[in-house]
């Protein structure tokens, strides 16, 4: 099921058989060094425990570009405790965490297209107030390409996130219109 197309770029939902490329993707140490970290690798059994979990509130997505399979991306709405700690009331807020998996791909603008492709997609169809990343403070190439799509740093979460045993800094990054 087709969720955002744009030109060369496609995201749809997840299926089954995208397992075999997750694993593959989250098992690159060149991927893994700002996704999950390198001393996290999955194989297809962490994959299908982690990302085909029932009762889960994310819509998870691959992400093609001119038909090729390259990224992943979920969205999902902020729950009220998460949007508290935030400092954020009575909006509908989304986060969304996404990663080019293929690194040939990467520095070509797809990052870009994908981010500014979801922010359309979820301010008009969920009616999405705000929409919120936090990347880690040393992931620049990430933070760079959320800054050209209108997201700015909000605050420092510090100690936010455990990468490779030790808790790394964040940005708490929003988009709002």
């Amino acid at each position: 099921m087709k969720v955002i197309h744009n030109g060369e770029l496609k995201v749809r939902k997840l299926e089954k058989e995208d397992n075999v490329l997750l694993a593959k993707w989250l098992s690159n140490p060149t991927v893994l060094e700002f996704y999950e970290g390198r001393d996290n690798a999955f194989d297809l059994e962490k994959v299908n425990k982690l990302f085909y979990a029932f009762g889960e509130e994310k819509s998870k997505c691959i992400v093609e570009y001119d038909g090729y399979a390259v990224g992943y991306i979920q969205f999902y709405q902020l729950d009220n405790e998460t949007k508290k700690k935030y400092g954020y009331f009575g909006e509908n807020v989304y986060g969304t965490d996404q990663f080019i998996g293929e690194v040939e791909y990467w520095n070509k603008g797809i990052g870009t297209l994908l981010v500014s492709s979801m922010i359309r997609f979820l301010t008009e169809e969920k009616h999405a107030d705000r929409i919120v990343m936090d990347p880690q403070t040393k992931n620049t190439r990430a933070i760079r390409c959320y800054e050209k799509c209108g997201f700015s740093k909000v605050k420092l979460l510090p100690n936010h996130e455990l990468h490779e045993e030790q808790y790394q800094d964040c940005w708490l990054m929003a988009y709002h219109e």
